[in-house]
């Protein structure tokens, strides 16, 4: 930022970074475990692999990926290493939204600065973070471009709950939500539907006011569902729940490049979709979270309806020939299919739990899960 202006790093190609935040657990308990300092040492200065809020959570993040196929395998080689590191120590990686039993009051708070200020300053709703998500970034050509895209992608952001909706569970009991970290999230102040922007002077308007009132010290902690970062010149979609598999990491990834590619085109070509009336969206967005998939979802003013499930494969059909140019077809295809299916994450782990009653066998059967998809 020089003399007031926030300036864009923009990108002339839709590249795709992903970050994916990890638990680590005891091996023979299933209990959290803060060991992320002696996995990240173990690293040797990897930028790629850094520490979270809590020493029970590592971060994983790709380089600048040209395409899903970059992303997959830039992801299984650092996963692969921080699981190796993990089992050298008796410990677990377990991708999941949340922890089905931890409590947040156990947990210790990452040693940093940065961490230890945020928590002194939001206090309770900082405290209460035991969450992990996977972050998509895109990279957009200008500031312009990433302020009509993330009004663009609002409408979507059901859709993303909807298909990455795993945690169902606090403190070892069912919450009734098929997304809790979604809720727990939005306590914080800076966080949930980003604010309907004209343009990128009104968005650097923004956040010059929050610095200057001190509400934050930098962009970085603003955390809305969606965000344009100027840093990176990219728009980061910060929706998803941590998912089990690095299948279902890479195929949220692949949906979400085809759809900022998707809502690029429009702008480009002037047919830019209308906006939905954030009344509906902030509606549509509580009932992702409280049914996943299984939500009905308003389509207009007028109150009607269809099911999410579908909307989610209609959007992906149209989406199809987009990932077919980005070489991307087989992830989307992928994700229709555990949408049509009924295999989101957050209903598998009810049917475990309805079937054995035992949320350690959900914790084990996610770690697995992870493990086999390597």
């Amino acid at each position: 930022m020089s003399r007031g202006r926030i300036f864009f790093q923009g990108s002339p190609d839709p590249t795709i970074g992903v970050e994916v935040e990890l638990f680590i657990l005891n091996k023979d308990t299933l209990d959290l475990h803060p060991g992320a300092q002696t996995i990240i040492q173990e690293f040797d200065g990897d930028i790629h692999v850094k520490e979270e809020l809590l020493e029970s959570i590592v971060e994983v993040n790709t380089g600048i990926c040209d395409n899903i196929s970059e992303v997959r395998e830039d992801l299984r080689g650092r996963i692969k290493k921080v699981i190796e590191i993990a089992n050298n120590h008796d410990w677990k990686i377990l991708s999941m939204g949340m922890h089905p039993r931890a409590k947040w009051m156990d947990q210790k708070v990452t040693d940093k600065d940065r961490y230890l200020q945020l928590v002194e300053k939001i206090q309770w709703p900082a405290r209460r973070l035991l969450i992990t998500g996977v972050h998509v970034h895109i990279g957009v050509e200008s500031g312009e471009k990433a302020i009509a895209i993330t009004n663009g992608l609002t409408r979507y952001i059901p859709h993303m709950i909807g298909m990455s909706a795993n945690t169902p569970f606090e403190y070892g009991a069912l919450t009734g939500l098929a997304s809790t970290r979604t809720k727990l999230f939005e306590a914080m102040p800076t966080t949930g539907l980003p604010p309907e922007l004209l343009n990128y002077s009104t968005f650097q308007k923004y956040m010059r006011t929050l610095i200057k009132a001190k509400s934050i010290n930098s962009i970085r902690e603003v955390w809305w569902d969606i965000r344009p970062h100027p840093g990176f010149g990219t728009v980061e979609i910060r929706t998803y729940d941590c998912v089990s598999t690095l299948d279902e990491i890479v195929n949220l990834a692949a949906y979400t490049q085809a759809l900022v590619v998707g809502l690029s085109n429009h702008y480009d070509n002037g047919t830019q979709l209308p906006l939905m009336d954030r009344w509906i969206i902030k509606d549509n967005k509580w009932r992702a979270t409280r049914y996943g998939i299984d939500a009905d979802y308003i389509v207009d003013a007028s109150g009607n309806q269809q099911s999410l499930k579908s909307a989610v494969l209609e959007s992906i059909d149209k989406l199809i020939p987009i990932a077919s140019g980005l070489g991307s077809e087989q992830e989307l295809q992928t994700l229709g299919d555990m949408v049509d299916k009924n295999s989101i994450s957050y209903q598998r782990q009810i049917r475990l739990y309805e079937k054995y009653n035992d949320l350690n066998m959900i914790i084990q059967d996610s770690i697995d899960q992870l493990e086999g998809s390597l």
